[in-house]
């Protein structure tokens, strides 16, 4: 993306012989890195030094999702205006200038800075072309688990303009990334907004219907309310036979009859991997039973209850089978359910919390074949889930063209934050 249209060049430029750097001002120079950062190796305890996380956003008090260690004593120390960098690969990008004292997991490089302005080397450092150098310096044996240490970045060659103008950029960014970033947060906003309007579609539809005017009643179900009057809710066992899928062990990994089967993780919300899937043996007579068809609905027994979506292939002589973390939901009459409409409600019941109301707590939490088999869920005549099928899927396709939009507005906006960065740290703009 070009950000040097509105922006003037500096007059003269000379080959700076490192190739993610390219051109740069005749009259910067350049260093290695270790030349204006000293390694912080100090060994402290989290029970003295607050514990930080190191994240792409940059450092920050340790995040609740983080993984926690019982080796609380063996951490890094960290100082107020260090920069931190991950030395993994898998959490490429993660850096960023500690804004106070603390301690960081062993697997950080922490930097104390020296002669140069911190709030430019955090932009630099941050820098697309630097990450990319950073972990090519490194060592590994896939990309996944690639490693890079101080004394490999130590040598990288990285642009000192004068300190002055090192803090004339720092500026410019800290105030254009500031900006970008409202946009983003905006944008990001906007699309929680969209996604809450989609909820509140389907929910209104498949429990409400889509004529005001019409009878209401109490439902008796909590999450549901009032219904239509003339709508019915019969437990599921009456209307679909529900099926858990196979128990997969070591034994059924290997036979004589492997089929492609179906996993919990391969089912989300409206779509299913169909791509690289593991092998179960299904006995022919077992077929039927353990194994999906066009038109059935696939529901997560466990992890997130009640997420669903319904399969659809093109060749429909290709057995797949599915295992025991998921249920094969199939309608007794087919004249009377249109299972997109029982996909709509078990998405509406799913953003409710019904599943979780009513699943079986242990060490994780279920939704057995019995639970479910007693479920109450509206019925609607067909004609009625005919006509809410085809307005949610109209609307929903609308807000999800919305939703798309933003999101490709934050990609942009995201390159633009990166170019603005490598530009203005490289000296390909004069600021």
């Amino acid at each position: 993306m070009d950000t040097a249209i509105s922006f003037p060049k500096y007059k003269k430029y000379k080959d700076s012989g490192v190739e993610w750097l390219g051109d740069i001002p005749a009259d910067w120079t350049l260093a290695r890195l270790g030349s204006v950062f000293e390694e912080r190796k100090e060994k402290v305890s989290d029970k003295e030094f607050a514990p930080l996380s190191v994240t792409k956003n940059g450092v920050v008090p340790q995040l609740a999702t983080a993984a926690k260690s019982d080796d609380g004593d063996n951490r890094k120390g960290v100082r107020l205006g260090d920069f931190v960098i991950n030395s993994r690969s898998d959490r490429k990008g993660s850096s960023g200038i500690a804004h106070s004292d603390g301690s960081v997991s062993l697997i950080n490089i922490v930097l104390k800075p020296k002669g140069i302005v911190p709030s430019y080397c955090e932009h630099l450092l941050k820098s697309n072309g630097f990450i990319e150098e950073f972990y090519r310096v490194g060592h590994g044996i896939v990309a996944d688990l690639w490693t890079t240490k101080y004394w490999d970045m130590k040598s990288i060659q990285i642009p000192l303009p004068d300190l002055s103008t090192q803090q004339s950029i720092a500026n410019f960014l800290d105030q254009k990334t500031a900006e970008i970033d409202a946009a983003i947060a905006k944008k990001q906003r906007l699309i929680e907004l969209l996604k809450e309007q989609k909820a509140i579609l389907i929910n209104q539809a498949v429990t409400q219907g889509l004529d005001p005017n019409v009878p209401m009643r109490d439902s008796g179900v909590e999450w549901i309310g009032k219904v239509p009057e003339h709508w019915l809710l019969p437990p599921m066992y009456s209307r679909f036979r529900i099926e858990l899928g196979k128990m997969l062990d070591s034994k059924k990994i290997t036979g004589k009859h492997l089929v492609p089967y179906l996993r919990n993780t391969d089912v989300q919300w409206g779509r299913i991997n169909n791509t690289d899937l593991p092998m179960m043996d299904i006995d022919p007579i077992e077929i039927d039973r353990y194994s999906v068809r066009n038109g059935d609905l696939l529901v997560c027994e466990g992890g997130e209850i009640g997420r669903c979506a319904i399969w659809s292939s093109a060749n429909e002589e290709e057995v797949i089978g599915f295992q025991k973390a998921l249920h094969r939901v199939r309608s007794f009459q087919s004249s009377e359910e249109n299972i997109r409409y029982l996909f709509y409600v078990m998405k509406a019941a799913g953003d409710a919390g019904a599943f979780q109301l009513t699943a079986k707590t242990s060490t994780i939490s279920h939704l057995t074949g019995e639970m479910f088999r007693a479920y109450r869920l509206p019925k609607p005549p067909i004609e009625d889930q005919d006509k809410i099928v085809d307005f949610l899927d109209t609307e929903l396709d609308r807000v999800n063209e919305l939703v798309q939009r933003e999101r490709t507005s934050i990609k942009l906006l995201h390159e633009l934050k990166g170019a603005f960065i490598s530009e203005a740290v490289t000296g390909k703009i004069k600021l």
